[in-house]
């Protein structure tokens, strides 16, 4: 019988995020590749691994088609140069989809089926827009069992705001303008670097490489962001400066037991405490964070104040700000997104999950005072996604 082991997060990457459509960097680049650039990049920066010993590949995409398509966490194992004896598969939870790629992997490790884990998650938004192709059952919308809105995020965004009237559009905007400032300065001081894997594009100025994020406003104001347009309805607090972006690019981590990380000298970046994924009403999908959050908590034993660190997804800033105020934690508090979060670096959706994962593990190392830290998202159709880590190097003498 299997005997259950410790779960650790070795170490993640990920590729520059750029924008989506034919001006993004990525546009002549396919999804398929970007992911299996940062397997490849994974594996790289942990050579003691044997590629033989890796037990499975998880790989995330939203709109699983085409160079998304074929059950990626094979292909890309097999384009990566993993032996054809490593199995793998697709994952699809929206934007959770490299949280569930992890938590998943992470389950079976914990379980004692698996050693070695490999979970990530692509989104090339440019060649595979959000729905596209999709064909919803008529009965959602027949039967009423989710509110036009529902299938629309920005719509589910200006339903947060209605429903909480507190949640200005001026405050949404200054959350956002916080969010470009602190992935500009988590640049300067290079944090941000280390984790990224360079990918060669191509576009009609010939090849290049990409290095850092494409999307990134450091030059944003208040000023400017009070004049967007808002394209979800007329008047509205959605915005393209309080909100995440079309973004494409790929994630990957490498997960193991600590017994097997012991064996093969591998470090321990993060452990994983647990994780709970929570329904909400698709119409306020945004919410989903809060119930995810509190089933985690309650299920490790912990309460909101043991938590140190926060890297939460910003699909939109309203997003962020229910949570924190559900939690009675300041829109401000260094603690949260201490690097900035999605509405500046961007939201390849699917990937997202394994880059707040890799941000916190950096300021793991910052931070040996803090003990536990937690990644947690919202998710199209109503969900939410926590998953909570340990610091291993937490020094409770530490201030």
């Amino acid at each position: 019988m299997a005997e259950k082991a410790e779960v650790v997060f070795v170490d993640g990457v990920r590729t520059p995020f750029g924008r989506a459509g034919e001006k993004g960097m990525y546009w002549n680049t396919r999804a398929d590749d970007l992911v299996v650039k940062a397997m490849v990049g994974l594996l790289e920066r942990n050579p003691t691994v044997p590629g033989d010993r890796i037990d499975d590949v998880a790989i995330a995409a939203t709109t699983q088609t085409g160079d998304q398509g074929l059950t990626l966490g094979r292909t890309a194992a097999l384009l990566a140069g993993l032996p054809k004896s490593v199995p793998g598969f697709a994952i699809d939870r929206m934007c959770a989809g490299a949280m569930t790629s992890v938590t998943t992997l992470g389950s079976a490790i914990g379980f004692g089926a698996y050693d070695l884990a490999i979970a990530g998650g692509v989104e090339h938004m440019g060649r595979h827009p959000m729905g596209f192709g999709v064909d919803p059952n008529p009965r959602f919308l027949a039967e009423r069992l989710v509110g036009e809105d529902a299938l629309v995020m920005g719509a589910t965004a200006e339903r947060i705001h209605d429903r909480f009237p507190a949640y200005t559009r001026e405050r949404s905007d200054r959350y956002a303008l916080r969010s470009q400032q602190k992935i500009a300065a988590a640049y300067e001081a290079g944090h941000i670097q280390a984790d990224l894997v360079p990918v060669a594009i191509r576009s009609d100025a010939g090849w290049g490489l990409a290095t850092r994020d494409e999307a990134l406003r450091p030059d944003t104001t208040l000023e400017g962001l009070a004049t967007l347009k808002t394209p979800f309805r007329p008047h509205g607090r959605i915005t393209a400066g309080n909100a995440s972006g079309l973004n494409d690019g790929a994630t990957a981590c490498l997960l193991a037991s600590s017994s097997a990380a012991k064996e093969l000298g591998l470090g321990v970046k993060m452990k994983m405490v647990g994780f709970a994924f929570a329904g909400v009403e698709p119409e306020v999908m945004g919410l989903g964070p809060v119930p995810s959050t509190e089933k985690a908590l309650r299920k490790a034993g912990l309460s909101i104040t043991d938590i140190g660190l926060f890297e939460l997804n910003e699909a939109f800033a309203v997003q962020v700000i229910s949570f924190l105020d559900h939690f009675g934690i300041d829109d401000d508090d260094p603690k949260v997104n201490e690097y900035g979060g999605s509405i500046a670096i961007g939201h390849p959706l699917a990937s997202s999950g394994v880059r707040l994962m890799n941000q916190l593990a950096h300021q793991f190392t910052q931070h040996p005072e803090v003990r536990y830290g937690l990644t947690a998202m919202c998710i199209g159709l109503g969900q939410g996604g926590t998953v909570i880590w340990e610091n291993p190097h937490y020094n409770r003498k530490a201030k």
